[in-house]
């Protein structure tokens, strides 16, 4: 029979990753390190999107360096691969930033708040979403006080990885199965939780219905609000509805038998975030027990994880909405119930709900000790999907009791956030200043 580690044994595995990649040297980044530029990167990403979407993502980007940097994921992931870590792996959301955390009902009802977007989900360094979420912190700061926020931006990054390192601490001395049951509580003292949550309680689905659709003639179809809705032709609904059916089996048999109770009413085509922008988006709108009960289905297009090069040992192969599905439900207490994965003509596709009982955090949320608060909350949903998808022990190990990874990571935070002002300000010197003014950049 294997040996299996004890905590104690796990523990030191991970305090001798410090012999790897020392604590405090998680502060380094130097451009110099590049060996691609980064515009060429983001270019790469757009390829096989909806072309006349490509304008949209760029003018979005451009808006300011936190909207680059929500952009920019394929070329964070290829400087984070550029530095050494510490190969502590667990599943990671990939895309941590301030405004990828949010309300959401749970399958009981129950409001909750958590990370919320996995687009670029995969099993990879710990280490690269503490370093993504602490740089938004930083960008944020910036943000709301006007170029500013330094000293305030280093604050919630300090709040938010000690944060990270009691939870993880604390979820080290647990029996495995309360690890699996921690929730986070006091979300509702915290001013942009709050917030977000009384946005969620009224995102019910018949306000989606008044949000997303018009009467006509035979009942409710989608609003035609290019290019950020349209609604589809029959034909170009047609395969999304036939895909229904293979999203159906990869949902559980009593979640199966509650969709079957649907019927599908109309299809629209949807542009939702910054990264996101250009591939393909549909939504389905079905109706269970009358026009009072509409169900909306998000079918979003997911290509490869942009941290899926770096990881040598990351599968070539599989489905990519799976992919996404399943590493949240691996880092989520709680997921959506009608979460699953489907293909359209070659292309793989995550299946959620959309807007039902969502609430989003905006950046204007996050002024003065908002923003503190919020990081320090920050932490603690990370520290928790990151135990649940990986090993507390080894993390604890790691990183000990000290401030010196905190302090690191702070360094490092301020350093990329002044990375991504400089790459923003070379995208608008790139696209003529605006993102409809000159060509993209020539090679």
């Amino acid at each position: 029979m294997p040996h299996i580690p004890t905590s104690k044994e796990r523990r030191a595995l991970g305090q001798a990753r410090r012999k790897q990649v020392h604590r405090q040297d998680h502060g380094r980044w130097d451009a110099k390190l590049r060996q691609r530029n980064p515009l060429d990167l983001i270019d790469e990403s757009m390829r096989g999107r909806v072309p006349s979407l490509i304008a949209l993502k760029y003018e979005r980007m451009l808006a300011s360096p936190f909207g680059f940097f929500r952009g920019a994921v394929p070329a964070m992931a290829a400087d984070l691969a550029l530095l050494p870590h510490t190969g502590i792996v667990n599943q990671i959301c990939g895309d941590a930033h301030v405004r990828n955390l949010g309300a959401f009902a749970a399958p009981d009802g129950r409001l909750v708040f958590d990370i919320n977007d996995f687009d670029e989900t995969i099993r990879g360094p710990f280490e690269w979403d503490l370093k993504r979420l602490a740089t938004s912190l930083v960008l944020a700061a910036r943000e709301v006080s006007g170029g500013g926020g330094a000293k305030h931006g280093e604050e919630a990054v300090l709040k938010f990885v000690a944060s990270y390192r009691k939870l993880i601490e604390t979820l080290a001395r647990l029996p495995v199965i309360d690890v699996a049951r921690y929730q986070v509580h006091r979300l509702q003292r915290i001013s942009p939780v709050s917030d977000a949550l009384l946005k969620a309680e009224r995102a019910t689905p018949l306000h989606s219905l008044e949000m997303l659709t018009e009467a006509r003639k035979g009942g409710r179809v989608f609003r035609s609000e290019p290019p950020v809705l349209r609604r589809l032709d029959p034909r170009q609904a047609r395969p999304v509805l036939a895909s229904l059916k293979a999203y159906r089996e990869t949902l559980q048999p009593e979640r199966q038998h509650f969709l079957a109770q649907y019927r599908a009413v109309d299809v629209g085509f949807k542009v939702v975030g910054t990264g996101s922008v250009g591939l393909r988006d549909f939504v389905a709108y079905l109706e269970g027990n009358g026009p009072r009960d509409p169900l909306f289905l998000q079918v979003k297009e997911q290509p490869g994880s942009a941290y899926a090069p770096y990881l040598a040992a990351t599968p070539a192969a599989g489905h990519q909405g799976r992919r996404v599905a399943e590493g949240q439900r691996a880092m989520q207490f709680a997921s959506d119930p009608f979460l699953g994965w489907t293909t359209i003509a070659n292309r793989e596709y995550l299946v959620r709900q959309l807007s039902d009982h969502k609430g989003n955090i905006e950046i204007e949320d996050l002024k003065g000790q908002g923003l503190t608060d919020y990081a320090e909350m920050c932490g603690e949903l990370l520290a928790r999907g990151h135990a649940r998808s990986g090993d507390a022990c080894q993390l604890a190990g790691y990183l000990g009791n000290g401030e010196k990874f905190g302090a690191a990571i702070a360094k490092f935070a301020e350093a990329y956030a002044d990375q991504t002002e400089v790459d923003w300000k070379a995208l608008k010197k790139a696209r003529g200043g605006s993102a409809n003014g000159g060509a993209t950049r020539s090679k």
